[in-house]
């Protein structure tokens, strides 16, 4: 019950309680982004979502525009905190968590829930092996079990089994865990950046991620 029906309401009246709150963030932080380089205020990325659907996914622009498209060895995104590629403002929404936010419209549009695994990218889906594909089980989140417990600091196949073992478990218990730990994560700024370096290079995206 909790999954089919609660889980959902929670997340809607969770994410318009906080829309005033994030429209002083944007109030705040869009014109920063604007002006460092007079481009896009946000990025939005193709995502997998429930039942492998693609999405757009929201998020505050925190690269210069035209930044390659760097990736690890496993395939996932590099993320570093020396990464050139970030803007002034872009470390810092990095640092905070804050590039994040705007997917409380995701929210609100039903393609992601507050508590998930986090989404892959479309291309993703074909490295799927076993049973790994049970990631699609669900919505995505904004945050999880994986940036709960472990933010970026294990390897992306490992972050799948992980979300794997969320949903199997899923409960309003377990996602409340979820929520409270990413909070003190976030204030902490914990494993916010990972250390690999990136061995692939990839065309300009076009657009600053």
């Amino acid at each position: 019950m909790y999954k089919r029906i609660f889980k959902r309401v929670f997340d809607l009246i969770i994410a318009l309680v906080a829309l005033p709150f994030w429209f002083v963030i944007l109030a705040i932080i869009g014109p920063i982004i604007y002006f460092q380089d007079k481009g896009s205020i946000f990025y939005n990325a193709p995502r997998l979502g429930k039942n492998g659907k693609i999405f757009k996914m929201y998020k505050f622009r925190s690269m210069k525009i035209n930044a390659p498209d760097l990736r690890n060895e496993d395939g996932s995104t590099f993320n570093a905190e020396d990464d050139p590629r970030l803007t002034r403002i872009g470390k810092f929404i990095r640092k905070t968590s804050l590039d994040e936010t705007p997917q409380l419209l995701n929210i609100v549009k039903g393609d992601m829930s507050i508590i998930g695994p986090r989404p892959d990218l479309p291309e993703h889906r074909d490295l799927y092996e076993g049973n790994e594909e049970r990631k699609l089980d669900i919505r995505p989140g904004v945050t999880g079990y994986n940036q709960a417990y472990f933010r970026n600091t294990v390897p992306w196949k490992e972050r799948i089994q992980n979300d794997i073992y969320y949903i199997e478990h899923l409960s309003c218990w377990l996602d409340i865990k979820i929520f409270f730990k990413t909070a003190i994560s976030v204030l902490k700024r914990e494993d916010v950046f990972v250390s690999e370096k990136s061995t692939n290079s990839n065309n300009n995206t076009g657009v600053g991620m």
